[in-house]
Formats: structure tokens, sequence, C-alpha cells
């Protein structure tokens, strides 16, 4: 997969790609880390070829559900309809051999709807446990922000707990566990925008747009071969998921590195510090959570790229998706025409990159 995105390519021309240089204990350390990612990480390269059987372009998307996969998130994904998020999500659930559902959000859903509910057996004279669409690998929340506040907080605390509660009893969802919640605009009617506490629980943001013309053409002539999207094979299993977490979690990460994470989160917060003119465009900022999130999401680009430490570039290519949910803007900002993605890209402009 490529990742040299424009952002990539000018980052690169400015700015240094390695990590800071290690002393002799930490390479040999790095080293053997970079070679758990090597043993660890060879389903990465046939699960991405498999998708792209299937897939057409929206390569950002697919590795954005790859990290959110490694990192235990979820992703909020904001784009008009028939860009195949349903398609994306589904192909990935069958090349890791797990489930898959799609909940349809509508404004006269219930939190039952979602999670289940109890059933009363007339034979038996007892409440029987009926279980909602939760309860599967990979889950689709399609356009989320179409019901009720009620409905939204049932998803969002299934996905914050990783467990559901119904009657008196709790139940554990499966690993992995990852939803993506799709939203439409919210200037489109009949859309409920979401609280930013809830918000803040996706890891990610991710806005996608049109397929270039050459994808288009593509997709044109590959909707003439078959009417069902061509079958893919399951190239890795839950329990190698879980484990490739563990290995993500031990991929290093030098003080400096981290340090540049710190400092993005926080010029969200007091952007004068960092001799950033945009205190009276800034609300609310990005919360801790943002800075887990820069982390995690940081080391599995890392992961997927097969090497065992960060550099400033994963953290700069996957900061606009972390950052751009969590950064609310204030009414000044919109008399002005500003956007929370116009302040996350200025911040990423000014703040110095190790």
């Amino acid at each position: 997969m490529n990742r040299n995105s424009k952002t990539h390519e000018s980052f690169t021309a400015s700015e240094p790609t390695r990590a800071p240089e290690p002393s002799g204990s930490q390479h040999a350390t790095i080293q053997s880390i970079h070679e758990a990612v090597q043993q660890s990480s060879t389903w990465v390269k046939p699960l991405e070829q498999e998708m792209s059987r299937v897939i057409v372009g929206q390569k950002e998307l697919v590795e954005r559900l790859m990290v959110a996969l490694l990192s235990n998130g979820h992703i909020l994904l904001e784009g008009v309809p028939g860009l195949a998020k349903t398609l994306a999500l589904k192909t990935l659930a069958s090349t890791i051999h797990g489930g898959f559902r799609r909940i349809q959000f509508t404004p006269d859903m219930l939190p039952a709807d979602i999670v289940g509910t109890e059933i009363y057996n007339m034979a038996k004279g007892t409440f029987e446990v009926k279980q909602g669409p939760v309860f599967s690998n990979l889950i689709l929340a399609d356009e989320i922000n179409r019901a009720p506040a009620k409905v939204q907080s049932a998803l969002l605390e299934a996905m914050q707990e990783r467990q559901v509660t119904i009657g008196e009893r709790s139940f554990v969802l499966p690993e992995p566990f990852l939803v993506m919640a799709t939203q439409n605009p919210i200037e489109q009617e009949g859309t409920y925008p979401l609280p930013e506490a809830q918000v803040d629980r996706f890891m990610l943001k991710v806005v996608i747009g049109y397929p270039s013309v050459a994808e288009e053409k593509v997709i044109f002539d590959m909707a003439d071969l078959s009417e069902a999207p061509a079958p893919v094979n399951t190239v890795v299993d839950a329990d190698h998921i879980v484990h490739a977490r563990r290995v993500v979690n031990t991929i290093f990460m030098d003080e400096k590195v981290k340090d540049y994470i710190v400092s993005l989160v926080c010029s969200t917060r007091d952007p004068q510090t960092f001799d950033l003119d945009l205190k009276p465009y800034i609300q609310i900022g990005a919360s801790p959570r943002a800075t887990l999130s820069l982390k995690a999401s940081a080391k599995s680009l890392a992961y997927l790229d097969g090497r065992g430490y960060v550099t400033p570039q994963d953290v700069k290519s996957i900061a606009m998706d972390v950052l751009r949910h969590r950064v609310s803007i204030t009414y000044e900002a919109e008399a002005e025409g500003l956007t929370g993605e116009q302040i996350v890209q200025t911040i990423l402009d000014t703040v110095p990159v190790p």
C-alpha cells in the first residue's frame, strides 16, 4: 500500500523522517522489536492485496481500518453515500475471519435494537436474553447521526466498556471488536450532531471523497464482470490480530517523538504557549484520549510498514484523523470561515518536528 501521500511528500522534503539516533543498548532493543514486527506482520501485505481485489481506491480508508484494528479503536467516517464504506468493512471482516453486522440507524430506533433485550418464554415461564447485532467483530453503524442521543449512547457505551448489560446480566463483546460509524454531513436534513464527549470516543475520524477519474473507470469495468463482489480469502484470524496488538504495544518510541505528540495535543488547548494565535478560535481542545490515540495509531502505522520504531512522519501523517473531531471551534472561527481541520493543519505546520 502506498502511504506516500502529498502530506508525506511535503513533510519528507523539509523534515527528518528518521527517528532520533538511539544509544547502543537501545539499538539492540529496537533491533529485536524490529525482528518481532517483521515476523508478526507477514499477513499485512496479503490482506491489503485481498482488499484491493474488491475495493478500488480508498487506500487511506483501508489503511485507517487496519490502524484501528491494531490499536483496538473505532472509526468515525464521514462521506456521501456510495463510496464503498459498507463493502470495505465487510471485506475486512472476511479477510480476518470475523463476524460482520450492519446497523442502519433511524430516528425511531431504541437502544434494545442495538444491544438486545429480554424476551419472555411462555413455555418455560422465564425471561431469555436475545442478543442484539452489536455482538459481532466488525460493526458498521450506518448514519449514526440519524438516531437520537439515547440510541447513540447505547452503542458508544458498548464501544467504551466492551460489554453490554441486558437485564441483570453483563455480556462481554467478542474480540477483536471494531465499530465504524458513518455520519452524513450535519447540513443534511434529519441529522443529530454527535455530542463532543461521544465523538471523543472514536480514535479516528476519516473523511473520504469521490474516486479519481481512473478509479471511476476501473469501478465501471468491474461492475460488468459480476453482480456480486469478488470473493476474498481469509488471511488472518482473531488470535493473530490479538497477538499483533501485543507486538504493536512494544514498538519503540523515542522521547522526542513522545514530546512531539504531547506538544501537538497541548497546542490545541494552549496555542499561545506554542506561538500560535489560535486562542480566539478554539472553544475546546483535544482531551488526553487524543494523546493516547495518537500514540497507539502512530505505533500501528509503524507496524504496517514493518518497523520496530515510530518516526515523526508516522505521527504527523495520522494526526489530522486523530485531532480533527476533537477540536471544537468558536463562533468567531465560524464567522471567519475557519474549520477545525484548518486549525489542526495550522498546528501541524507550526509545531516543530523533532
